[in-house]
């Protein structure tokens, strides 16, 4: 384990509970598919997983401590037995105590939560890819700034945990406005930001890499794909993370008119 450094993975993670929706997750099929495989192209089963989600953010990075997680049900208006699901994975209060030490390494103010759980940014896509809950997982908050510099030194601080069988994922989308899903005329919106973003992970240089990210608004109709950017923010942490690691598109997926990204660096 001590020899095997792990990518770093952002996932578009989709609306809402769709897992559990049939029409949903037959709408999300090419999603759902790409994320249970995904599990099988890493080096080998990680010990645990760090979230880093687009449902949490607070005044300073948070990292979760519970070590049985309860669930976030941080959605309206789907079936009623989508706020009685359970993805019973363990949390990992010796993980959290890890990014605790290297934040502080970094001069990163952070602080703790005993109490966060599962929003469906995680726990959506780990029931995809690890359906048996027996990894443990850790949260690790947004800053309230959004602040894109801010957040890949984050990303930087948590480099280390590549090599120490920890797997790095932030969970958010590369389109993410409520009033355009479902619209024809947002579909290229969101093919020209995502291309944006594509050539700038894909960019072998990273510096101009992260350059790129951090000037995320100069990208094609940036605002209108993310009038707030809760959920392209895990991206720059995941980037961060990645240090020299080359970026590449793992998959897109077109759903409710919009293309869905999702990318890894290894």
């Amino acid at each position: 384990m001590k020899n095997t450094r792990f990518p770093t993975i952002f996932i578009s993670h989709g609306g809402g509970p769709w897992p559990y929706i049939e029409d949903m997750r037959q709408r999300f099929a090419l999603t759902a598919a790409e994320l249970e495989k995904l599990p099988s192209t890493l080096p080998v089963k990680p010990k645990a997983v760090l979230v880093i989600t687009g449902h949490w953010e607070e005044p300073q990075f948070t990292v979760s401590t519970a070590e049985n997680p309860p669930m976030e049900y941080d959605y309206y208006g789907f079936p009623e037995h989508t706020y009685h699901v359970q993805y019973p994975a363990k949390g990992s209060p010796a993980l959290a105590k890890r990014v605790g030490e290297l934040l502080n390494l970094a001069g990163i103010e952070n602080a703790e939560d005993a109490d966060r759980g599962f929003d469906h940014g995680v726990f959506v896509p780990m029931l995809l890819m690890y359906p048996e809950a027996d990894i443990p997982i850790v949260l690790l908050s947004m800053k309230t700034t959004y602040n894109p510099f801010e957040h890949i030194k984050l990303g930087e601080a948590l480099a280390p945990l590549r090599d120490e069988g920890v797997l790095i994922v932030g969970s958010g989308l590369t389109y993410h406005n409520m009033r355009g899903f479902g619209r024809p005329a947002s579909l290229e919106p969101s093919v020209q930001f995502e291309q944006y973003l594509y050539e700038a992970i894909s960019n072998p240089d990273p510096q101009l890499r992260n350059q790129a990210l951090i000037n995320w608004e100069q990208a094609p109709l940036a605002r209108l794909v993310h009038p707030r950017e809760d959920h392209l923010i895990p991206l720059m942490v995941v980037a961060g993370a990645a240090g020299s690691s080359i970026g590449q598109r793992i998959f897109t997926d077109t759903v409710f008119e919009v293309v869905m990204a999702s990318y890894r660096f290894d």
